[in-house]
């Protein structure tokens, strides 16, 4: 078997030797050589005490050394090198209360989560495989170490991570250690949100989303991390323009996105706001959802904060979701109307709802008159942004500087009111965008008020 080693690994390891101390490649760089992956990076094990380590090399970073950790740099670039280690227990279903340095590296790779990830290498002993991980690759299968129900109570994270390994990979999980998921599923519940968010974001990025949503919700983690997700499930839309439920539609309109993070998360939550909203139209034989988007944008927030996502990724999706509904295909949209949307999307982020809304239409019986509609709102809206027109206050060729020294207003809301007020002007009608309209405009409207 051909593992490339590069030139800085291959350094570290023959220091290590050198100094009669063992030293591999370990985990998911061996693992992404076998399957034809460049790995994005390296980490390293040694039979080398963490000081030994710091000794051995001109520069070193004791990032983990309660836990045998050592970043070293080689050419500025970092290689993190880890003692041979076992586990000491665990406490709280996340993290050991101690570890023990120890010297055979088959110990150390027993107390790894997947076979596939217990795999070490060097050119000198060549490759280490004691549980199978190379079979396992060639049958493309997620399996414990050893026994599963015992890897997912010592950290419930690995729960997900055999997930988001099935979906990045396109391999099975195998049945052993998938039941062990669904009896220790609740277990989830003691990690901490971001970890958890981490692992979703890399669910939701890899090739497989969809399939990993899926499994979540067949292994009932889904109602845990995600419940309102998870109430979609068996929700049947009873509209007239598609006829599966809202969670099997939510899963077509994720895999119809690019692996972009904020597109797939607003796929994921665009229609989070219906079971709320579901409302009985004419007789009562179809239902609509009127304020879904909104609502769906109000629950997300929520939900994106309690997974401690950053304020500008939640705002972005919110406003996805708020927009993603294209309706009244009979008739396009005006200038203004664009315009409008621009102003509340952002110009920059309509790439983004746009391949939203195309995603969600896709996944309806008849999507044509839709799609038609998306390209010419997308259409109007690039030449309203090639020609510069103004969108927002900033474009305005007045400042509430001027609205003071000009019109003498003291500072305080109004500034805002008449600025707002004056934007609504130049959207309907660019030809205002001078400072001396904007100036009559804005006494006018001090006059009236």
């Amino acid at each position: 078997m051909n593992i490339f080693v590069p030139k800085e690994v291959n350094f570290i390891i023959n220091t290590f030797y050198k100094n009669n101390y063992e030293a591999y490649m370990v985990g998911g760089c061996v693992r992404d050589s076998i399957l034809g992956v460049t790995p994005k990076d390296y980490d390293l094990t040694t039979s080398a005490k963490p000081e030994t380590t710091i000794l051995l090399f001109n520069k070193t970073i004791p990032t983990g050394l309660k836990h045998g950790t050592i970043t070293i740099l080689i050419n500025n670039n970092p290689y993190e090198v880890t003692t041979f280690r076992t586990d000491g227990s665990y406490l709280d279903n996340r993290r050991p209360s101690s570890v023990n340095f120890v010297t055979d590296i088959k110990d150390d790779l027993s107390r790894r989560d997947f076979t596939i990830n217990a795999l070490a290498y060097n050119e000198i002993a060549g490759l280490i495989d004691y549980f199978n991980g190379v079979n396992d690759i060639n049958n493309k299968l997620i399996r414990c170490v050893g026994d599963a129900d015992k890897r997912f109570k010592e950290d419930a994270l690995r729960m997900l991570r055999a997930i988001r390994f099935s979906c990045q990979l396109s391999f099975d999980i195998e049945i052993s250690t998938l039941n062990a998921i669904k009896k220790n599923y609740l277990l989830i519940s003691n990690i901490s949100k971001e970890r958890i968010r981490d692992e979703l974001c890399k669910i939701l990025i890899s090739p497989n989303p969809s399939k990993g949503i899926k499994l979540l919700q067949e292994t009932n983690l889904l109602e845990v991390i995600l419940p309102d997700i998870n109430s979609l499930v068996g929700f049947s839309s009873k509209c007239s323009n598609h006829n599966r439920n809202v969670f099997s539609h939510t899963l077509k309109v994720i895999d119809n996105t690019n692996d972009n993070l904020i597109l797939r998360l607003s796929a994921l939550f665009h229609d989070v706001g219906k079971i709320n909203t579901l409302t009985p139209l004419n007789n009562g034989s179809f239902y609509g959802f009127p304020g879904h988007c909104l609502e769906g944008s109000i629950m997300a927030k929520k939900i994106l904060s309690n997974l401690r996502f950053d304020n500008n990724t939640i705002e972005i999706v919110c406003k996805l979701i708020e927009y993603h509904l294209v309706l009244n295909v009979d008739t396009m949209p005006t200038k203004y109307e664009v315009k409008k949307l621009l102003n509340s999307v952002g110009k920059d982020n309509m790439p983004l709802l746009f391949a939203l809304q195309r995603a969600d239409i896709k996944s309806l019986n008849n999507p044509e008159p839709f799609l038609k509609k998306v390209s010419y709102t997308e259409s109007l809206a690039n030449e309203i942004i090639k020609n510069k027109e103004p969108l927002i206050v900033k474009d305005l060729d007045i400042t509430g500087k001027d609205l003071i020294s000009i019109l003498g207003i003291k500072p305080g809301k109004l500034i805002g009111e008449i600025l707002n007020h004056l934007l609504e002007k130049v959207l309907e009608n660019p030809d205002l965008n001078s400072k001396e309209s904007l100036l009559k405009l804005g006494k006018l409207f001090i006059d009236n008020n």
